[in-house]
């Protein structure tokens, strides 16, 4: 099974959210994600054995909850560049306590044989994946039209594991356990 942890949006982000690829999806030719599957990721496992799901989800369960921090998205851009893109994203300001959560995560599956991020955290929300030469200047038109990049904030309190499933046309997340932080 495919794996990843991540945080999930708050229901006025993931509203703005989705207005947002509402106007944006006319203006160009790009595989948009699917607004119910918007998240955002601490950490990619990757392929992981169903029968050690139970050692993983311990692992996770023992990750110390962080100090209550607010995550804002807001602003888009493209990874790795807007001349080359391969990814068009929402973005997360910078949140040290974020960091250290995401950080957190990837020491405690550590000892389980999970490989630790080589590059440092950088998050962000996939609004799509872009083809080689996808025409981009309607998007470009259509992101300069918009008022505000400001997608609002959230406090999270919890984080998940999920399943990803690769189908024709995308991917599948599933939510496989929750890990709330008592306080």
């Amino acid at each position: 099974m495919r794996l990843f942890t991540a945080l999930d949006l708050s229901q006025e982000v993931f509203e703005n959210l989705q207005r947002l690829l509402n106007k944006l999806r006319p203006a160009a030719r790009l595989r948009w994600s699917r607004p119910e599957s918007l998240h955002l990721t601490l950490k990619f496992i990757g392929e992981w054995p169903e029968e050690k799901l139970e050692a993983l989800c311990e692992m996770l369960q023992g990750v110390p909850a962080p100090a209550p921090f607010e995550v804002q998205v807001s602003g888009v851009g493209f990874f790795p560049n807007a001349k080359a893109p391969r990814v068009f994203w929402a973005g997360i300001a910078a949140c040290p306590e974020l960091s250290q959560l995401a950080g957190e995560v990837d020491r405690a599956l550590e000892p389980l044989g999970v490989a630790r991020e080589a590059r440092p955290y950088s998050p962000h929300l996939t609004l799509a994946r872009i083809q080689e030469r996808a025409p981009l200047d309607g998007l470009h038109r259509a992101i300069q039209a918009i008022p505000s990049l400001d997608f609002g904030r959230f406090t999270p309190d919890r984080f998940y594991l999920y399943q990803s499933r690769l189908v024709s046309g995308g991917s599948v997340y599933t939510r496989i356990r929750e890990f709330p932080w008592s306080r």
